[in-house]
């Protein structure tokens, strides 16, 4: 017993959003306003419970999904990147990078504190809030937590948080 390991994974079809973004890349360029089907699947390491799992699948599963409907049908933008400038007005979003400028209705956007609205950038997102929801809603810390974001067929990236 003392080398047992176990983990659970989950990723449902409902464990997606679909969204625009751009990002910035090479240091200064900036690619055209796109968006994605994204797809999210979580996994978490750790002991056993009193009831012999390492965590209720419906639980994750209903956590990570409040977290994905966040992001479902909005504009992500990043806060914190160093050459797109996000402002946030009363009613609209105006996103400003070299000459082009973008606006959007505020309700249609979402702004993150990140660096870039990558697929790495969005898993490590979504890890920290998953983690926050976790300790918050059910008192629990995992050892591990893994979270991929796939943002087409087969292109993916994945965050590891240790708690």
């Amino acid at each position: 017993m003392a080398n047992e390991k176990y983990k659970i994974t989950v990723t449902k079809d409902h464990l997606v959003f679909c969204s625009g973004h751009f990002i910035s890349y090479e240091n200064s360029k900036c690619e055209r306003l796109h968006g994605h089907n994204y797809r999210v699947r979580v996994e978490i390491e750790g002991k056993l419970d009193e009831n012999h799992y390492v965590f209720d699948f419906i639980a994750l599963k209903d956590r990570t999904k409040e977290i994905t409907d966040l992001l479902d049908h909005r504009m992500m933008l990043a806060r914190n990147n160093s050459v797109i400038e996000v402002k946030e007005e009363p009613n609209r979003v105006v996103v400003r990078y070299n000459q082009k400028e973008w606006i959007f209705p505020a309700e249609d956007c979402v702004i993150l504190p990140i660096a870039n609205t990558t697929a790495e950038q969005l898993a490590l997102y979504i890890g920290k809030c998953l983690l926050l929801s976790l300790k918050k809603q059910h008192n629990y810390i995992p050892e591990i937590l893994r979270v991929e974001v796939e943002e087409s067929f087969g292109q993916s990236a994945t965050c590891e948080l240790q708690g």
